[in-house]
């Protein structure tokens, strides 16, 4: 049962962070596309949020480990 409760942690996790983190990439290129000038700052801002995105699925595998081996 423990397996399948890390699993189920991993897999959800890992869906939703590439569900982000293709919408912030791809309303990214939406917003340089309409606005070029402000490409330099959006590429900074995205790579902040797809960092801080990436986050939560690294934190979840944390926890799924804690669950399997607790």
């Amino acid at each position: 049962m423990k397996e399948l409760a890390a699993a189920i942690v991993a897999g959800i996790a890992a869906l939703a962070a590439g569900y982000g983190n293709g919408q912030v990439i791809g309303k990214t290129i939406e917003s340089m596309a309409r606005q070029p000038e402000l490409s330099g700052q959006l590429r900074g801002t995205m790579l902040l949020g797809v960092g801080l995105i990436e986050a939560v699925p690294i934190i979840a595998i944390a926890i799924s480990f804690l669950i399997l081996f607790m």
